[in-house]
């Protein structure tokens, strides 16, 4: 065989692994989207938590983070929403000065979602000699 008879199997052999690939990676349907709103509470007396950082990460079917996603601020009222967040596993993160930071999975699976997070005190520190 010739080189160029070598080099133009390869390609095709590349082209057609390429198609089959993109075939299966086609989602298989229309993407659904959900808008979620959080509402951040202090877990000692109810009350809202003003400023929290609200953190989603989309989770894949191997339980595998997204490096980055949206960060939202809560208002005076503890609350924080976006729309558009696509169905499927959220990782969501709260963070607070003052407060534990919480993390925790959920399920997106409905039009719209509402989520209440309780924030607890930091626990004492704790030190080893």
């Amino acid at each position: 065989m010739t080189t160029r008879r070598v080099a133009a199997i390869l390609v095709a052999v590349l082209l057609l692994c390429g198609a089959i690939a993109a075939k299966d990676n086609k989602p298989k349907g229309p993407k659904k989207f959900a808008f979620v709103e959080f509402t951040i509470l202090k877990d000692v007396n109810g009350k809202p938590v003003r400023n929290a950082s609200v953190v989603l990460r989309a989770v894949d079917e191997n339980g595998k983070q997204a490096l980055s996603g949206p960060q939202l601020k809560t208002d005076s009222e503890g609350k924080a929403h976006m729309d558009g967040v696509p169905y499927g596993t959220v990782r969501v993160q709260v963070i607070a000065p003052g407060l534990q930071t919480f993390g925790e999975d959920y399920q997106v699976n409905e039009d719209k979602m509402e989520f209440t997070i309780r924030l607890k005190p930091p626990k004492p520190q704790v030190t080893i000699y």
